[in-house]
């Protein structure tokens, strides 16, 4: 299997937006891209997806065994010309000393050439220790090439060029100008999600095609081909695939039970929000929901007046602050949603969807109405409240059905906090790193509402897709709620 890992020397070196174009310059020369981003992120495996035409798939060691994100990275890749995983942070970034979830441990798991995507504003003769030096701390990743971004022109990548090629025996293999059209607008948690611009793929095709102009493709892939005759590579994919095509512990579920599909056979309809202000899911759990027997009926909260006909709503992520004038306008789908929780419908909501259920959304001097089935308001602020990774423990009022394993990883990404909150309310876990709703406990359980600050993502050890399924069809076994007449 052909693939590469793009890093950098440091954060904000410009490889989400040199990544994008890779995949969208490789794609349009007719080749079969599989793109993956290392870590929790929603955004950029949006628009890495649009680029390549696939969804993007996460490999986190935070929420993942090493095992997991292996034979998560080869069943994805299976059939893909070349697959590209984003990194995140630089080359040698960790939460350990050891850098045992970094780049470049994923780049050693998945035995992975990489290339290094350098910042070389302001500099001339200092990139060689620079690049000497990201070789000699770990001499067994190999640095198959770097891309030079953010030059000042013709002479000062002239300068650079001469430099590496006298010091050093790393190719340069791109050397990227400062463009303000490869620029793609951010917000405090990196780029604006795709799902909110219009002009998403206008833009994708443009860094397509400074990249390929700036950028040996042919060494790209030539780089990429280096993967494909690793013995240690080839040996691993073969006896992890066997492994988990017939598991009976659902991390690869995708193989297991097919009878229409791949997936069981429809056994309950989940409503997904999805439209501009929501839009943070992950395609593996989206995948785990036809594969626990549910079929997803998307809808759209700023445009749909009528909740569609299903047993059960999963709002996702997002940004409902920049959304929240059309949200508050919306008042018909706000009171079927609101009615619906009333009336026992079983909801799960994480993080913006969250805030769409609270009373109100104050953001920039405005506070705008929202469902309200949460007895709480919603405050924007100019710095993060919770960001990162969490762990949570379950407590006796999680409503889903009960899991051996309460005690799980997951992540947060909020700038936003919950206050004039009622007091005793019921809450689904115990936070015992980061955040959540007040710092000791996230997950609000309303009826059969949970709400939480926190991301989940269905991995092996937290198989939350299958339990919330599960609760929906008890729930729909036990009372029948008519969606037509919460519509009216």
């Amino acid at each position: 299997m052909s693939h590469v890992l793009i890093s950098a020397a440091h954060k904000s070196s410009g490889k989400t937006t040199i990544s994008i174009g890779l995949c969208a310059a490789l794609t349009t020369s007719g080749l079969n891209i599989q793109p993956f981003k290392k870590g929790p992120d929603y955004i950029d495996p949006m628009w890495l997806a649009k680029a390549a035409g696939h969804a993007c798939h996460n490999l986190d060691f935070n929420t993942m065994e090493r095992e997991e994100i292996h034979s998560t990275f080869y069943h994805y890749s299976q059939g893909a010309d070349i697959s590209i995983i984003e990194g995140n942070k630089g080359l040698y970034d960790g939460l350990d000393l050891h850098g045992t979830n970094s780049n470049a441990a994923l780049a050693s798991l998945l035995c992975a050439p990489v290339i290094l995507v350098i910042d070389a504003r302001g500099m001339t003769r200092g990139i060689a220790p620079l690049i000497l030096g990201y070789q000699a701390f770990s001499p067994t990743i190999n640095i198959a090439g770097v891309i030079l971004n953010q030059l000042g022109g013709s002479r000062h990548e002239s300068k650079l060029r001469s430099v590496i090629g006298h010091y050093t025996d790393v190719p340069v293999i791109g050397a990227v100008h400062h463009n303000t059209e490869l620029k793609i607008l951010e917000r405090h948690l990196g780029l604006i999600p795709s799902n909110e611009m219009d002009e998403t793929l206008q833009r994708i095709t443009i860094a397509g095609q400074y990249i390929k102009q700036q950028v040996e493709m042919d060494k790209v892939i030539e780089i990429a081909h280096q993967a494909k005759t690793h013995e240690r590579n080839m040996v691993l994919t073969s006896a992890l695939l066997q492994k988990n095509h017939y598991s009976s512990d659902g991390s690869n579920r995708q193989y297991n039970d097919k009878t229409n599909n791949g997936f069981k056979r429809s056994r309950c309809r989940i409503g997904i929000a999805r439209d501009a202000a929501f839009g943070f899911y992950y395609p593996g759990d989206l995948e785990a929901f036809q594969q626990a027997g549910a079929t997803l009926v998307y809808f759209d909260t700023l445009n749909d007046n009528r909740l569609p006909n299903v047993d059960g709503l999963f709002l996702g992520g997002g940004f409902p602050e920049t959304k929240m004038q059309a949200l508050t306008k919306n008042r018909k789908l706000r009171h079927a949603i609101s009615s619906a929780i009333e009336a026992g419908l079983p909801v799960y909501a994480e993080c913006g969807g969250l805030m769409y259920l609270t009373r109100s959304i104050q953001w920039n001097g405005e506070t705008c109405e929202m469902v309200g089935v949460i007895p709480a308001d919603t405050i924007l602020h100019k710095k993060p409240v919770g960001r990162g990774y969490v762990r949570l423990q379950e407590t006796s009022d999680h409503p889903w059905p009960s899991d051996p394993a309460a005690e799980f990883a997951a992540h947060e990404f909020h700038y936003s906090s919950l206050e004039n909150v009622a007091e005793n309310l019921n809450f689904a876990y115990r936070v015992l790193r980061g955040e959540g709703i007040n710092g000791t406990q996230d997950g609000i359980v309303y009826k059969n509402l949970l709400g939480c600050y926190a991301h989940l993502r269905d991995v092996h050890h937290n198989h939350w897709v299958q339990r919330f399924v599960d609760f929906v069809l008890s729930c729909k076994d036990s009372q029948k709620i008519s969606i037509a007449n919460i519509n009216c």
